[in-house]
């Protein structure tokens, strides 16, 4: 932790844990979902993988799911980042690919999980291509799930929206864990 600034710093924000697994208030199947995930994640004696396990947490603003990523981060004591879609994502032709090509690179000296917050915001059913809006869209999203199976390290999609997510995007998860609204848990 307490890495230096660079350049994609401006692409990244740092979250720091606040609770530990016992005071989150996780249900039982949410425990072991995350569990699973930090097994997946460190491989057999942390053996190299072509990727980590590709993850979505999907559930309503406030159910925990940022909370659930920095548990994951620091059970494999490991920096957690949320990438700032907003400063990725670039209408300059080019310029989306080469902040992806920043953002998974320093990810990757840092041995980090990132989180992509609000993915149904990239990661959205394609539409029609109309115009080079919808054109260059399609293209940063296709360019960021190809570097998602590629990338060895931990990377965690969380939606409010899971329905609005592509078709493409959903093939490729290997585990979802869903966050229900708070009051509609167990009560505690």
């Amino acid at each position: 932790m307490g890495q230096s600034a660079d350049k994609s710093d401006d692409l990244i924000e740092a979250i720091e844990p606040r609770f530990d697994w016992d005071d989150a208030g996780l249900s039982e199947d949410q425990r072991a979902r995350l569990a699973e995930i930090c097994d997946r994640a460190k491989g057999p004696a942390r053996a190299p993988a072509r990727h980590g396990p590709q993850v979505l947490f999907a559930g309503p603003p406030g159910s925990g799911k940022t909370l659930a990523a920095s548990l994951v981060a620091g059970r494999l004591d490991l920096d957690l980042y949320r990438v700032d879609l907003a400063a990725v994502v670039n209408k300059y032709i080019g310029e989306t690919e080469k902040n992806l090509g920043r953002l998974f690179g320093t990810a990757l000296s840092r041995d980090a999980v990132l989180l992509f917050d609000e993915a149904d915001a990239l990661f959205g059913k394609k539409s029609e291509v109309k115009d080079a809006r919808d054109r260059t869209a399609n293209t940063a999203a296709g360019h960021l799930l190809h570097r998602l199976e590629s990338y060895p390290g931990l990377a965690i999609l969380a939606t409010n929206r899971r329905s609005d997510l592509g078709a493409a995007v959903l093939r490729r998860l290997e585990i979802i864990v869903e966050f229900p609204r708070p009051e509609d848990g167990d009560g505690g």
